[in-house]
């Protein structure tokens, strides 16, 4: 995993060549760990917490949907809804994170990979608000993007970008869209913790994705050349950079099948790994 900013300590040099090694082998033993656990299908929670945010999630949810389940990762009404419900639903959400002011808040946002992250699996140092939507786009993100605007998040974690390829966008306009992003989240969120996280590799020809065809005229090449530009605008905006290519690539850059569901989204596994990168980039922060 390699953290950046634009503004380098240089403490960091050592201090991440010891952390990589030290990651490796912590995913790896998560990665054993993860035999254990059932593979079912991910489900998200909108916002999460030891104990007491069980009580403010169903205050928002609607009645009409399905009892919000915080632990157990079974399959939900999302897949139901309508893009324009998410939206709403999400904006109650995070009207009651604002209302209520949680400590420590952390915002994911983003698309399915975020939408899906278990709530079990997310660390527990901190409040989740879950912000992704199945199928998002970076063009959707920006637009919706004002929805926590007074939430007051600690930090705030972007994955978006693989909806916009699969669509045909162009690099140039993805990667003009992610500045548009960060420039909002800095704006919106001064305080706050920018953390723009890489865009995932999928299985290539492993895949089994139902639309496999579209996923396999989008060579993971190109998605390591566009991460490699995110990587200088997140430098340049004086964001910070989660680079997760090392840990979801193999040998052929392409995504583990023991990570994934289908060769596009994670599984339990896959989820273990990005929150073992989602704790060692929060140590090394406070270590800095």
């Amino acid at each position: 995993m390699e953290v950046s900013r634009s503004k380098k300590v240089p403490v960091w040099a050592l201090l991440s060549l010891l952390a990589n090694g030290f990651l490796i082998v912590t995913v790896a033993q998560l990665i054993a760990r993860g035999n254990n656990l059932t593979e079912t299908s991910p489900a998200s929670a909108a916002m999460t917490a030891p104990g007491s945010t069980e009580e403010l999630i169903r205050s928002v949810m609607p009645t009409n949907s399905a009892k919000p389940v915080l632990d157990v990762p079974v399959p939900g009404p999302r897949h139901k809804w309508s893009y324009q419900q998410w939206v709403t639903q999400l904006g109650r959400e995070a009207e009651a994170a604002a209302t209520n002011r949680p400590p420590k808040l952390s915002v994911l946002a983003g698309d399915s990979l975020s939408m899906w992250f278990p709530t079990k699996l997310l660390p527990i140092d901190r409040i989740w608000l879950n912000q992704g939507i199945s199928g998002e786009t970076s063009v959707g993100l920006l637009k919706r993007l004002q929805l926590f605007d007074r939430t007051e998040p600690e930090t705030v974690f972007v994955m978006i970008g693989i909806n916009d390829l699969l669509r045909g966008a162009s690099d140039e306009g993805i990667l003009d869209n992610q500045r548009q992003i960060i420039r909002d989240l800095r704006w919106a969120h001064p305080k706050a913790q920018v953390v723009v996280q890489s865009i995932l590799p999928h299985s290539g020809e492993q895949a089994t994705w139902e639309n496999r065809d579209r996923l396999l005229a989008i060579p993971n090449s190109r998605i390591r050349a566009i991460n490699r530009r995110l990587k200088e605008i997140a430098n340049s905006e004086n964001v910070s950079y989660l680079d997760l290519q090392p840990l979801f690539a193999d040998a052929d850059g392409n995504l583990p099948t023991e990570l994934s569901t289908d060769g596009l989204h994670l599984n339990d596994r896959g989820y273990l790994v990005w929150r073992s990168a989602l704790q060692m980039f929060g140590q090394i922060q406070l270590k800095n």
